[in-house]
């Protein structure tokens, strides 16, 4: 069972960024007024922003885990 103390993983906080933009998205399209639905359009805009970030820390990453395992051998 993991730790729940433990920081989570950039793979776990990209898919909480997914998630939450899809829920935002779906409470946009939801809301009785304009001005609710603008709110949650723009937090769905802000969890793809942060998700789009995270891939791009997840890729830096993968290649920062690479080189190190081509300078181990």
């Amino acid at each position: 069972m993991p730790d729940p103390d433990a920081d989570p993983t950039t793979e776990e906080l990209r898919l909480e960024q997914l998630q939450r933009g899809a829920r935002e998205r779906d409470r946009a399209a939801r809301s009785p007024t304009e001005d609710e639905s603008e709110q949650h359009e723009r937090r769905a805009e802000k969890a793809e922003y942060l998700r789009e970030k995270l891939e791009k820390r997840a890729a830096a990453e993968r290649a920062a885990a690479e080189r190190d395992s081509d300078e181990a051998i």
